[in-house]
């Protein structure tokens, strides 16, 4: 351990493009991007008077009414303008046109749509709890703890048909829904037989050939699969019915070395990833029988040297002040197989979808300045997270009788996460023994960095001087829904109804185990065997033998169960009952009307172990109307009205800690939540000048009744923030949104180059404006504290709160540019893109420990990002390839958190470099 740290200036975080979709900041950190199957001349920037349809399966969606719209004179199938409901549609093309590696990636290039913190999407500001996510039209579980929602950075593209965003709600789709409603169709008959072979390799200047920590693992950890190594013992599970302590014998049963040893490596690898996908369709007489079948693989590497800090005072002074290095080793392999039959007008669908997401995490941090400090400061960390989504579904889209449309859906979902082995050692740099012998100093060598004069040493000053934790998750769903629809020749009437079931249940479970002698107490081994690193320090001979001073076989090393605040383990659930009813109308020529009524019942809870049950059972009635008046050819105004809910997620109702490995907070849940409520509102205008070129400008108002939102504290000056949830009494948001996009053709310039291509123009640009109203309502506690005259467990909302303050996670301006110049007769493409979105709220600031006001909110600062991505597509004996060349963040963004105090001075929770990426992927399609 008296090895120098070195650090460098590490870390990956891409955001990427497309040329034909809507674009918004991203802040996730994709994988490299899987090349896109190389596309055939037809495939490609299609002429504007041809538009392939877009293949969407969701809850009483009707892709062929209307599918012809007379636009300036011509007609053109455009699934954007014929809903009823204000969409963004991606079709397959859109997302091959991205560049992107997955689909939250394509997913931020739509108007007023960002990607916060791992893949969680935002719509107008709203978190992730505002927004649902469908596959073919059925809900998916999460494997976040933290979250009901999935992550969408999970998803490859090559998997997705399509992806379809709402931002009305519509009565067929669950009442969750605040900021919008997200469904991805797979792929299912291909129209043409295929098979693709992509690869992809990238490389990011701060993280390629650079400096980071790993750990050795198991042999097949590359493959994102562990070998046994992190093979969980059945005493760990069964500690807490015990004494709570695992004695010596046991602790040397635990994986020592492979999971504890952190090791240097000057010369991270490169990013790269494989996919293979293939399909065919069967004609039987008039019907078709299709198979889609798509393998895929990533292997990613991110390394982010990061300036920690914190304070607990009212003036910014600093109380912590780390500087991390930390290396994560992303690998993502997924697998879909579909299988479509389809006969008349009628389709059948079965699909499978499998997504394992393993992040192997090395992390070493070194203070001089943190809570009492006595020197330099060293913690290594060693993390396994292991993610698994798996989904079998059925689909059957019927057309029984002339007029009649039924669709019937059936899923199986189960959701995984398992997190064995977070291991944590805790050092401190003395220039003398534990004994009082001095230590000599080398001079460090010529490493930079900290230097400890003297040597690292596992002390009682950290109590504990090491700790491990294990923990998962496991989460299945159970869904089922009918929607039929009936539309009479003789009146231009549609009428639909349906039923919604789905089943949640969730087994969440958090072991932590703090190591100590057999004296207790917390205390750390004696001389000399306290200087030792951290495999030989759990070795045999220092486990039995952790007291020489005092006599060989005097103490030895055990573990103590220890659970930090609240439950170490929770069972959850969630079932619902839904039904509707919808009316649809053009009986009024050029006006559209939609109206209907949901009727939904959850039946919630939240069991924590040797804790009395939070449940919650409610109904709503929940009305929905939407009108379209088409007053000109090319031109329409649309107006919403919908009320919908939100409901506690279960981490958030759930009193348990808990570790977000990417931010490196803690979490804590509050078992006093209560359901929000929300009142929707909007106007658009579009105009449609050209054939899918288009101008749109929208306004929208939420009103929130009871929203939860995060908020920081501190339980004493010696503990690390925390962040807890609360309702609010209420809150507001409301902005505007505007899109252009425009094709420049270029056929007039001289020469052949020009004669097929054009220039694609899109700007977007979203404002969106939050208030929170924290008055002397009473609202839940994050310490389960009661305050004045409220009742047990609540506080006056004004003393957790600032009044008037934004919503976590809104952005006040969101702004993409576009500039890509593309070949419509062939694969050809080079598109800029510009990104801009405003600072925005990611943690509350918490109350000063004086009760009396707050710290200042920890403020993200996204910035500005810039982007290059080329495609060309080429032919080799009938083979079709395509290359494509990618240049991510060339404005070198920094990822920035802070706190501003009014004292001036700042405060970084998180700052560190962004990388630049380059990236070059080939693919072919036989």
């Amino acid at each position: 351990m008296q090895r120098r740290h070195a650090y460098a200036t590490l870390l990956l975080l891409t955001s990427q493009l497309v040329p034909a979709a809507a674009l918004a900041q991203s802040a996730a950190a994709p994988a490299p991007t899987p090349a896109a199957p190389a596309a055939t001349p037809q495939d490609t920037a299609a002429p504007q008077d041809a538009q392939p349809p877009v293949e969407v399966s969701a809850p009483g969606f009707d892709g062929s009414v209307p599918q012809e719209i007379v636009v300036t004179g011509r007609y053109i199938p455009n699934v954007v303008r014929a809903t009823p409901q204000v969409v963004s549609v991606l079709s397959s093309e859109d997302i091959a046109r991205t560049g992107e590696g997955d689909i939250a990636g394509a997913l931020s290039r739509v108007t007023g749509l960002s990607v916060v913190g791992g893949g969680f999407v935002y719509v107008r500001g709203l978190g992730d709890r505002y927004s649902s996510s469908l596959l073919n039209g059925s809900p998916l579980p999460s494997p976040e703890p933290l979250r009901r929602s999935v992550p969408l950075d999970i998803f490859p593209t090559t998997i997705v048909g399509s992806a379809l965003v709402q931002k009305t709600y519509s009565v067929n789709y669950p009442g969750e829904f605040g900021g919008g409603v997200i469904n991805l169709t797979t792929k299912a008959i291909p129209k043409k037989d295929f098979l693709t072979f992509g690869g992809s390799l990238a490389a990011d200047d701060a993280t390629t050939s650079e400096l980071g920590y790993t750990y050795y693992g198991g042999k097949h950890d590359w493959l994102g699969f562990d070998d046994g190594t992190r093979s969980v013992p059945d005493f760990i599970r069964n500690a807490p019915k015990g004494t709570g302590i695992i004695p010596a014998d046991q602790v040397l049963q635990l994986s020592n070395a492979s999971t504890t040893l952190l090791q240097r490596n000057a010369q991270l690898p490169a990013n790269w990833s494989a996919e293979i996908s293939g399909g065919g369709a069967l004609d039987l007489g008039a019907d078709q029988l299709g198979i889609v079948a798509s393998l895929g693989y990533s292997n990613t590497w991110r390394t982010r040297l990061i300036t920690q800090q914190d304070s607990v005072n009212t003036n910014g002074d600093l109380r912590n002040d780390f500087r991390t290095l930390l290396t994560d080793n992303r690998v993502i392999a997924n697998g879909l197989l579909g299988l479509g039959y389809a006969f008349g007008e009628n389709t059948i669908r079965l699909t499978n979808v499998y997504i394992r997401d393993v992040l192997k995490q090395g992390r070493g941090a070194a203070a001089e300045v943190y809570n009492n400090a006595s020197g330099l400061r060293f913690q290594q960390n060693t993390n396994w997270f292991q993610r698994e989504l798996f989904e079998t579904q059925g689909v059957a889209e019927l057309r029984p009788f002339t007029g009649v449309k039924l669709d019937l859906r059936g899923a199986y979902a189960n959701s995984k996460r398992n997190a064995p082995y977070e291991r944590q050692f805790d050092y401190l740099c003395s220039a003398t023994t534990t004994t009082g012998q001095p230590i000599s100093y080398d001079g460090g060598n010529g490493a930079t960095g900290f230097q400890c004069n003297g040597a690292y040493q596992v002390t009682q000053r950290f109590s504990p001087f090491a700790s491990i934790i294990f923990s998962d998750l496991n989460e299945n769903l159970w869904t089922g829904q009918g929607d039929l629809s009936y539309k009479p020749d003789a009146i231009p009437l549609t009428l639909s109804t349906g039923y919604y079931y789905s089943d949640t249940k969730r087994f969440s479970r958090r072991l932590q185990f703090n190591y100590q002698t057999s004296v207790g107490g917390g205390t750390a081994p004696g001389y000399p065997y306290n200087l030792l690193r951290p495999d030989y320090l759990l070795s045999p001979d220092v486990v039995n033998n952790a007291c020489p001073q005092q006599g060989t076989g005097a103490c030895t090393i055990q573990l103590q169960f220890n659970t930090p605040l609240g439950a170490y383990a929770y069972d959850a659930g969630l079932r619902i009952h839904a039904g509707y009813l919808q009316a649809e109308t053009d009986a009024i020529d050029g006006l559209r009307v939609v109206g209907g009524v949901r009727y939904e019942k959850g039946k919630q809870f939240v069991t924590p172990v040797d804790s009395p049950s939070t449940r919650l059972d409610n109904d709503y009635w929940l009305p929905a109307v939407t009108l379209t008046w088409n007053f000109a050819p090319d031109m329409q105004l649309r107006g919403s009205y919908a009320k919908t809910i939100s409901r506690p997620q279960f981490r958030e109702l759930a009193p348990q800690q808990f570790r977000d490995p990417d931010s490196d907070r803690l979490f804590f849940g509050n078992p006093l939540l209560r359901d929000s409520t929300l009142q929707n509102f909007e106007a658009r205008y579009e105009w449609f000048f050209a054939r899918e070129q288009r101008f749109t400008l929208a306004g929208f108002y939420k009103r929130i009744r009871n929203p939860i939102e995060q908020v920081g504290f501190y339980t004493g000056s010696d503990d690390r923030l925390q962040t807890g949830f609360t309702n609010l009494p209420k809150a507001t948001l409301y902005g505007g949104e505007v899109e252009v996009q425009k094709y420049i053709p270029l056929e007039g310039l001289n020469g052949a180059f020009f004669a097929t291509r054009r220039i694609t123009a899109i700007a977007n640009y979203t404002y969106t404006h939050s208030e929170i109203t924290a008055d002397c309502s009473c609202a839940p506690n994050v310490l389960n504290q009661t305050i004045g005259s409220c009742p047990t467990g609540f506080g006056p909302a004004s003393l957790q709160f600032r009044d008037g303050a934004p919503l976590t996670g809104q952005s006040d301006h969101l702004v993409n540019l576009q500039l890509s110049l593309e070949d419509t007769a062939r694969l050809s493409q080079l598109t800029f893109l510009f990104n801009y979105a405003s600072d925005r709220v990611t943690n509350r600031g918490p109350s000063n420990l004086s009760g009396t006001g707050f710290q200042p909110d920890v403020i993200e600062r996204p910035g500005v990002r810039f982007d290059i991505v080329g495609r060309q597509g080429f032919e080799i004996r009938g083979a079709q390839f395509e290359l494509k060349l990618e240049a991510r963040n060339l404005t070198r963004t920094r990822f920035n958190e802070r706190q501003t105090f009014d004292s001036g001075k700042i405060v970084y929770a998180n700052r560190y470099i962004q990388g630049r990426i380059f990236s070059i992927g080939l693919s072919t399609t036989f």
